[in-house]
């Protein structure tokens, strides 16, 4: 086999890991990784949290945090509520329910391998970051703005077929 075959085979191997934890995820709690991954936010975050605060925390823009948050919001797993000290801000909790649901879902996939990849010498995690921006280049993706969630297909396309 040729080593660009290789690549490629290793590349189609993540993209289905990625695609297994998904489903997994949502088989198990009923939530995308995008919506695991706001959730346990809000839980980190305090009891009130912004929708800016999130969406820094988490790196996905205001819209997308807000679209995820009205879908969480719907399923009764987190609640809205205006400031009373500044009414221009809106803070984020989770409900009872959402707590119970976070509980029983699994880790976000990327948190495995952020610790194994932190245990890797820093010459190691360089030539693999350098690898990987390589090939992102190479399949012209380098421009797509994208936050650091392993998740199948953009966060707003995935919420609106997950939740339909």
């Amino acid at each position: 086999m040729d080593k660009h075959e290789e690549v490629l085979i290793a590349l189609r191997q993540i993209i289905r890991a990625i695609d297994l934890h998904s489903r997994k995820l949502n088989k198990d709690a009923g939530l995308t990784g995008p919506q695991l991954v706001l959730m346990r936010a809000i839980r980190d975050s305090g009891e009130k949290v912004t929708i800016r605060q999130l969406s820094n925390n988490t790196n996905m823009s205001q819209a997308t945090a807000t679209t995820i948050l009205d879908r969480l919001e719907k399923r009764e797993l987190v609640v809205r509520e205006r400031s009373k000290l500044d009414k221009r801000k809106v803070h984020a909790h989770l409900t009872e329910k959402g707590i119970e649901v976070i509980a029983k879902a699994p880790l976000p996939l990327q948190d495995s391998f952020v610790s194994q990849y932190q245990d890797l010498d820093d010459w190691e995690q360089s030539l693999l970051l350098s690898s990987v921006q390589r090939i992102s280049s190479m399949m012209k993706a380098e421009h797509l703005n994208v936050a650091p969630l392993l998740e199948v297909g953009s966060i707003t396309q995935q919420e609106t077929t997950t939740e339909q």
